[in-house]
């Protein structure tokens, strides 16, 4: 079944706006990165491995409140809107920030980052958002726009977090509380409601979960299930860099936490270069299957250079080549929102994102357990790189899911 929308073309200057906003939180997310684990090790007295363990049981935390209330705000942006959802995301991820920056013990990290979890939708309300005006062919170009903000904004966050945090390492997180209040403002002034009347539905409060969500989604089209399964097992590959990659760049290469801010800019460059023009050239070409490979042949090839790495430029050369992988989420959410109607799309995103909010309970764990058990004086076997080849692993089900999913769609239309 294909979605229809209230409008046949892009707003631009909504989808400007929206871009602006996720742009801005990638920056202040972005920021604090490269910081985060010395916070944790100021507060903990931990070394740099148990550091990484308890950074990956605060984004389980976060990932767990995302479980149980995505679907809860993706259901309220059906019926309320997306911009009272995206704005009060926006508000708790300033305040969290705030709060982080004025931690004085590990308590402060674990509450501030479960009331984030709360409303941490502001990503998903974003999709939502593009969906409403964005013509079902326009969509992964559109959703790759959104993907070109998230990684600009990651591109000048972390080499802001790495210069900021070698003037105090408290500043980063101010200052990305400030962008997001700002953010807030911003949005609050100038963003317009993108859902129309005609196309909102009641909120019931029994529906308002995952598995309620996707049977319901499931009944205008059954490869909505592999979708979000592929974009749930993609997040799960995907989170394996704000979980442990600063860990593993600070165990496999020494580097410190300018030089981790500088990786992970190069990291957001590569994304938004592939997202914001990739997609646009190369999409029309191979279109989404052959996109999806390349992407996730991409990921696994970077894996591997990661793992083997031993000068700047070995390491440089992996993210240049993990690049590609830019090509994999978004036609996989275009033909994703394709499949539901217009009335569906924040349930739909509300799903996708608790779905992959198990990934992220998952993974954070999973990854600093990896990296824990095998860097350090009591590793297994010294390979810091193993949650790197464990991602690049559990990508190629991403691969097998998406195409299963696609091969329905073939047969449906």
């Amino acid at each position: 079944m294909t979605g229809t929308m209230a409008s046949t073309s892009p707003d631009r200057a909504s989808f400007g706006i929206v871009f602006a906003i996720v742009m801005l939180d990638m920056l202040s997310f972005g920021i604090i990165t490269p910081v985060l684990p010395g916070l944790i090790i100021d507060l903990t007295h931990v070394d740099i491995g148990t550091a990484a363990e308890y950074a990956g049981w605060l984004g389980g935390g976060y990932a767990v409140m995302q479980f149980v209330f995505a679907p809860v705000l993706g259901n309220l942006s059906d019926r309320y809107g997306r911009r009272p959802v995206l704005l009060a995301a926006v508000l708790m991820l300033g305040l969290n920030y705030l709060l982080q920056g004025l931690a004085t013990d590990f308590g402060w990290l674990i509450v501030g980052r479960l009331l984030a979890g709360v409303t941490g939708a502001s990503f998903s309300a974003a999709y939502a958002y593009i969906a409403d005006i964005s013509p079902p062919e326009k969509r992964a170009a559109n959703f790759g726009m959104v993907g070109l903000a998230f990684g600009f904004g990651f591109v000048v966050g972390p080499a802001m977090g790495g210069l900021l945090g070698s003037i105090n390492p408290r500043l980063p997180f101010y200052v990305a509380a400030a962008l997001a209040l700002a953010n807030f403002v911003f949005g609050l002034v100038f963003l317009k409601e993108s859902l129309s009347p005609e196309n909102r539905r009641p909120f019931d409060w029994r529906k308002a979960n995952a598995i309620s969500s996707l049977q319901a989604l499931r009944g205008q089209s059954p490869t909505v299930l592999w979708f979000v399964g592929a974009l749930a097992t993609w997040q799960l590959v995907n989170v394996v860099y704000p979980s442990v990659w600063p860990y593993f760049a600070i165990a496999a290469y020494g580097f410190s936490v300018r030089e981790v801010g500088l990786a992970l800019a190069m990291v957001g460059f590569g994304s938004a270069l592939v997202q914001g023009l990739g997609l646009r050239l190369v999409l029309p070409l191979l279109g989404e299957r052959r996109a999806v490979v390349l992407g996730v042949a991409g990921l696994c090839a970077s894996a591997i250079l990661y793992t083997i790495a031993r000068e700047y430029w070995q390491v440089y050369l992996a993210i240049a080549v993990g690049a590609v992988q830019g090509f994999v989420q978004s036609p996989i959410a275009a033909l994703n929102s394709r499949a539901v109607d217009a009335r569906s799309q924040g349930e739909l995103q509300g799903a996708v994102q608790s779905m992959g909010s198990i990934a992220a309970i998952i993974g954070p764990p999973m990854y600093s357990q990896a990296l824990a058990r095998f860097s350090g004086p009591d590793a297994i076997i010294n390979l810091p790189g193993m949650p790197i080849l464990l991602s690049a692993a559990i990508s190629l089900i991403t691969l097998g899911l998406f195409w299963k999913g696609a091969s329905l769609l073939e047969r449906e239309g």
